[in-house]
């Protein structure tokens, strides 16, 4: 948990952005530090890891994960992969993707580069602008010939629009894929995400809210389908010394799968302590002229791991100048995802940049402040505390920074 061992900063000048006052929490506060369940319960599973000398090559503990985290979603197969990044490829290989896929511009730039690098080509489209997740309006207008795949991204675990994604799918004859990292414990109409699309891939990379220090899930309804991507991520082996198929070393060893099963046991602690967040974070700054604290889904719930701000031109404070105000306290908010990835290197240098009015404005207003285990909800009150004093004087340090 984070400690606040100083004095609230009370007005610009204490603020260690312009004094030599020490920062507000002596320890960062980052988004996304890593959640850890029962240290007992992980110590246990690693001395068994140990004493059995079965480290990876589809271990006990990655079985056991497997079957709890499909019992988990309610879906019928879960395979556990080394990371999302790898599920994503395997995915697309599996599901025989060749050539052009539609995915959102404002996504983590890893999500574009797992297709790139296995020589997909990515065609950026816009978001919804309350939602963030893929506009399937813009998704129609850019399905063309050659077309091969449609990729949603579940941003901040808010599901995307799920059934008209899937009738536009069906449609064009096209696979959808989902890119889950963000969303293990979301869920939309009563389902858990991971029953939708062809395929979801989830990431336990150590910033999520369930994590395995490293690692991922692709979840799938179809028998054919997750029987293709358990070849997949062990080179294609079918025995002992017998190559079905292609495939590549994407395996789960088991100190992944001890983290990640501890870890899914304390996913209700983790979720109601974000809930308590939450809600301090939303009381403390809904009122405030120019920021939005964007909301959770009208249909649906999400994992609450993330909390978002969305402050417009006519806040008295700019994202920027809050964003350094606050890092100079330790509170390490981010801006994701800035630019967007059509204006990122290698694809801003690819042709023209295509023109993505939501993505590039949100690109320039979103703030992400810190949840999960690390906060209390004194640390949260600190924060609010922190964005109110800027908010309030607003003008002030922007004119500071500026000088």
């Amino acid at each position: 948990m984070s400690t606040n061992l100083n004095l609230p900063k009370q007005d610009l000048a204490s603020l260690s952005l312009f004094s030599n006052t020490p920062p507000l929490f002596e320890n960062p506060l980052h988004v996304g530090r890593p959640n850890i369940g029962k240290r007992d319960a992980l110590l246990a599973r690693l001395s068994d890891v140990l004493d059995r000398r079965w480290l990876t090559n589809d271990g006990p503990l990655v079985r056991e994960l497997e079957s709890r985290c499909a019992e988990f979603i309610g879906v019928k197969h879960c395979v556990a992969v080394a990371n999302a990044t790898l599920g994503l490829q395997i995915a697309a290989r599996v599901l025989e993707v060749k050539g052009k896929v539609l995915v959102p511009a404002f996504t983590f730039i890893g999500t574009v580069h797992a297709l790139s690098w296995i020589g997909l080509e990515p065609v950026f489209c816009d978001v919804l602008a309350g939602e963030h997740t893929l506009d399937p309006e813009d998704v129609l207008r850019k399905i063309e010939p050659g077309l091969a795949a449609i990729l949603g991204v579940h941003l901040w675990g808010r599901p995307c629009r799920v059934e008209t994604l899937q009738k536009i799918a069906d449609t064009h004859s096209l696979p959808l894929i989902f890119d889950a990292a963000h969303a293990l414990g979301s869920s939309l109409n009563g389902k858990r995400v991971g029953h939708f699309g062809r395929v979801e891939v989830f990431s336990l990379h150590a910033t999520k809210i369930i994590n395995g220090l490293e690692g991922g899930l692709v979840t799938t309804n179809d028998d054919l389908i997750a029987e293709k991507i358990r070849l997949a991520r062990n080179y294609g082996f079918v025995g002992v010394d017998q190559v079905a198929s292609l495939g590549i070393n994407a395996k789960m060893n088991e100190f992944c799968a001890a983290m990640a099963l501890t870890n899914l046991e304390a996913y209700p602690e983790f979720q109601a302590h974000n809930t308590k967040i939450h809600d301090i974070y939303t009381e403390g700054l809904s009122d405030l002229e120019g920021i939005l604290v964007v909301p959770q889904p009208e249909e649906g719930l999400t994992n609450l791991h993330y909390f978002v701000l969305d402050i417009a031109e006519q806040s008295p404070v700019s994202r920027d100048n809050l964003y350094a105000a606050l890092w100079a306290e330790n509170v390490y908010a981010r801006r994701y995802f800035r630019p967007g990835c059509h204006r990122s290197p290698p694809y801003s240098e690819i042709g023209a940049v295509p023109d993505l009015p939501v993505t590039d404005a949100l690109s320039a207003r979103l703030l992400q402040l810190p949840t999960g285990q690390q906060m209390t909800e004194q640390s949260a009150r600190d924060v609010v505390q922190l964005v109110r004093l800027c908010h309030s004087r607003g003008q002030e340090l922007g004119a500071r920074l500026a000088g």
